[in-house]
């Protein structure tokens, strides 16, 4: 699915119907008094009164009046018509630009949003509205540019009901409650001073007291007795629990949100995608239906749907798997094409991490883990955020693991076996706490797993973790969680990803595996990541942090003393390489690697040194070289047949065979592997194997099935099964009559049946 193109998303706003969109709460102090009277009707919940005000003003002479009428009846044509009118009218006007755009925010049109605040804000520089407004845009974008603009705001005035509001959330969704409780105060004390609805000071109240394990009911109460029919605050609740991925109670108050509002629409959609979240799809159709009928533009709403009607392509398999003295089930849904192939993969991988991560993290599932693999990376983006281009691999759900399959990436492009089971240590660290654990600890446990334990071994930080670390920009260990959320500079996402993953392996050698458990334990119960880190290690968040910097600098004190001397080796490699000049790529390729191994990309220095050395003729050199790669973590499939092809030459075929039976992890689809391999397994006497290797070849497309149906008859010849064997050459025969090897083995079958008689 490729969702729907931005012209078309554009033209959505056009032809909302008429109350899919009303107006959020608006504090803007110049938005037209006219306006006050309908604005109360509707802050009390007095539904039809506010209507009848509205409608009134549609006659208004004055066109920002008439919009914003026409806004909060739903009429989002007109307003948008004549926001555009009066723009037109005056060039220089900055209020009805930044109310146009502000009608373009709430209908998620953020690039319109952003380029009118702009156009307001050259107009006039200092407008603290356009830039509060252009602050929102990237806050609900989870951009860093938020703070910072943010901040600017607050200092221009600190008295705008509507920024202290967004900096309770911005502070509430980084987990930082100090912040947030103080911002609530003010912005309290300044809707009580200018006699402004209170409504959103008490749902974020209610938001607060929830994510300190407290209830919000007393919030919940007044915000109701405000507004009986403030559906909002149970969908702002909702929204902070998915924020902290506890999507089974998120649900819950999404359903509270529509019985006290049954024409919130929003609420329906972000219910619909909740469930399917949680893997209930027949129920996430059924509001997602509703929330069509009310706002059928919705490209979120129409793309779920649309996912939904192709989930009959996919074939929904159930399989046990054995852990600590007991059965589980797994449930695959995979896509009917590539089923047969990926089953046997995915099933060891899962099979193995419910064995490993139960031992390891003294955690029994209480229900069916269900995988879930999209050969279409939009079908797969669309699935975990209802619109396609995200750029993650896969997203766990408790116990749903949604990802992109081996086909939904071009080959060589991640690593499906890795990403599988980093998601799967989710599984097992949201559930064991209860989905409290903070995001950068669940993510720095599933780097951790994917390094020591996971199908590619290896400690493998990327350079851009490396400079993070040169200069300083790691995050102190309270604060981890918002480099993940609102991230301050490009690639700090993924820096925090590896910067989590090292403080997990910081904690593993200095202190001992058990002490990572019993970190992830203390967010059974509430409390702060400071406080967990006091309790399991005793030692304070900064002493933490000035250990941690020392033992990552002293583990890569290497290419942070050489940085400049490792891209000079490397580029130089790279140019020999490129040029075919060997020789001279060996010594800074060499040198390259020396200074930082963990450089393990396809390009990798190992990768250009195996290279060069083998063109050398020094081939065993050039193994050494890939075998360094791998230990560091390196899995390019090109490299690994290299690897491999190059061990069989040495005579060293079962190491040869670890490389290649490794590469299903890397890349599963490749007909010609499959092949290979399996005639491998069937010369080490590995019948299984090799009948598994044969079978996965027949449900691959693209090439000859006769020597497959030969491969799979001979192993099961060699696992006892006669008449099987006797099956799959005679399928052999069917599609290629003249084959001889399968010919000769139909004989020797029939002979020794004979002889038996």
């Amino acid at each position: 699915m490729t969702g729907l193109p931005a012209s078309v998303a554009a033209a959505v706003l056009l032809v909302a119907t008429l109350g899919a969109a009303a107006q959020d709460i608006d504090y803007d102090p110049r938005r037209p008094q006219e306006l006050r009277p309908c604005d109360e009707h509707m802050h009390r919940g007095r539904i039809n009164e506010a209507r009848e005000c509205y409608a009134l003003l549609l006659s208004s002479q004055d066109s920002v009046t008439h919009a914003e009428a026409a806004w909060a009846l739903g009429d989002l044509r007109t307003a948008n018509e004549l926001f555009r009118r009066s723009v037109r009218l005056d060039e220089q006007a900055v209020q009805p630009r930044s109310r146009w755009a502000r009608l373009f925010l709430q209908t998620h049109q953020y690039a319109d949003a952003i380029k009118l605040f702009r156009e307001a804000l050259e107009i006039s520089p200092d407008d603290v509205h356009a830039k509060l407004g252009l602050a929102q845009v990237f806050a609900e974008r989870f951009e860093g540019q938020a703070k910072t603009l943010l901040q600017e705001v607050l200092g221009q005035d600190d008295q705008l009901l509507g920024a202290q509001l967004l900096a309770a959330r911005m502070a509430l969704e980084e987990g930082q409650f100090e912040q947030a409780d103080k911002a609530l105060d003010a912005a309290a004390r300044i809707a009580s001073r200018r006699e402004l609805p209170p409504l959103e000071v008490y749902s974020l109240r209610a938001a607060l007291d929830l994510s300190r394990e407290r209830s919000p009911d007393a919030w919940i109460d007044r915000a109701l007795a405000y507004n009986p029919r403030y559906g909002a605050v149970f969908q702002e609740l909702a929204h902070f629990e998915v924020m902290r991925r506890r999507y089974a109670q998120a649900s819950v108050l999404l359903r509270r949100a529509i019985e006290v509002q049954p024409e919130l629409w929003s609420a329906h959609a972000e219910l619909g995608s909740n469930l399917l979240r949680l893997g209930e799809l027949a129920q996430a159709r059924s509001h997602l239906t509703k929330a069509y009928s009310g706002d059928p533009y919705s490209p979120t709403i129409v793309n779920s749907l649309r996912l939904l009607d192709r989930i009959g392509e996919f074939e929904l398999i159930s399989e046990p798997v054995y852990a600590v003295g007991r059965q589980f089930e797994v449930k695959l849904r995979l896509h009917r094409s590539e089923a047969a192939a990926l089953r046997p993969y995915v099933m060891e991988l899962a099979s193995k991490g419910v064995q490993q991560f139960s031992q390891r993290y003294g955690f029994t599932l209480h229900e069916p883990v269900t995988l879930e693999l999209y050969p279409d990376h939009d079908d797969f983006a669309v699935r975990v955020a209802a619109l396609p281009g995200i750029g993650l691999l896969g997203v766990t759900f408790g116990y749903v693991v949604a990802m992109d399959s081996p086909s939904g990436r071009p080959s060589g492009e991640f690593h499906w076996g890795g990403t599988l089971w980093h998601e799967l240590a989710h599984v097992f660290t949201l559930e064991a706490t209860g989905h409290r654990v903070p995001r950068w600890l669940s993510e720095g446990l599933s780097v951790f797993e994917e390094w020591r334990t996971g199908p590619a071994p290896g400690v493998a930080v990327t350079m851009d973790a490396i400079a993070a670390l040169r200069d300083k920009r790691f995050l102190p260990i309270d604060e981890l969680d918002s480099g993940f959320i609102r991230p301050s500079y490009p690639g700090q996402v993924q820096v925090s990803y590896m910067q989590a993953g090292l403080i997990c392996l910081f904690i593993d050698e200095r202190w001992g595996f058990e002490k990572l458990t019993a970190l992830l334990q203390q967010f059974t119960r509430k409390g702060s990541t400071g406080q967990a880190v006091e309790a399991v290690l005793r030692i304070s968040p900064k002493k933490f942090d000035e250990q941690f910097d020392e033992f990552a600098r002293l583990r890569f004190a290497a290419i942070l003393d050489h940085t400049l001397e490792w891209e000079q080796q490397y580029r130089r490699a790279r140019e020999a390489v490129d040029q075919e000049r060997w020789s001279d790529a060996v010594g800074p390729a060499r040198r390259a690697a020396e200074l930082y191994p963990g450089h393990v990309g396809a390009d990798s220095p190992h990768v250009l040194l195996a290279q060069a050395l083998d063109k050398l003729g020094r081939r065993e050199e050039a193994i050494t070289a890939l075998q360094d790669f791998r230990r560091a973590g390196g899995w390019a499939p090109s490299a690994l047949r290299d690897l491999g092809r190059w061990l069989d030459e040495a005579g060293r075929a079962r190491e040869a065979d670890e490389v290649l039976a490794a590469l299903n992890y890397a890349d599963p689809l490749n007909a010609e592997h499959h092949a290979q391999l399996g005639e491998r397994l069937l010369a080490a006497d590995d019948a299984e194997g090799a009948l598994r290797e044969f079978q996965v070849l027949l449900a691959l497309s693209g090439h000859d099935p006769a020597p497959a149906y030969f491969g799979a008859a001979r192993a099961l010849r060699a696992l006892g099964d006669r008449e099987a064997s006797r099956r799959r050459v005679l399928d052999a025969l069917a599609v290629a009559p003249h084959f001889k090897p399968a010919q000769a083995f139909l004989l020797q079958i029939i002979q020794e049946a004979n002889r038996n008689e």
